[in-house]
């Protein structure tokens, strides 16, 4: 049985009014998709046209690395604190390395 007795109505202490918050989703996914993109780039820069036939039969693996280059762009911008620049450093290089595994991996 409960003890009623002890119980107590206390008021909640009240929630200090807050700013409104920047969102850091939005550029970092930004950062990512851009990342992505001048990732995709960098082996037209290198092999020319001949990276077309190379494409076609591995766009899948790239495009599946479009969402996974947003969500790193959103994370890393998350945990440096939303400053841009270095967040924008970090998501390329992260994103390059990603693509150049997954582009070496392919080549056998």
């Amino acid at each position: 049985m409960r003890n009623s007795q002890n119980i107590t109505l206390t008021r909640s202490p009240s929630l200090p009014a807050t700013a409104d918050e920047t969102t850091w989703s939005f550029p970092g996914a930004v950062v990512g998709f851009v990342a992505w993109l001048l990732a995709l780039a960098i082996p037209f820069m290198i092999y020319g046209s001949n990276t077309l036939f190379f494409f076609l039969y591995t766009w899948p693996f790239f495009l599946a690395l479009m969402p996974v280059s947003v969500v790193v762009g959103i994370a890393l911008h998350s945990l440096l604190g939303g400053r841009l620049l270095y967040s924008s450093v970090a998501t390329l290089l992260t994103v390059v390395a990603m693509f150049g595994v997954l582009f070496m991996w392919l080549l056998g």
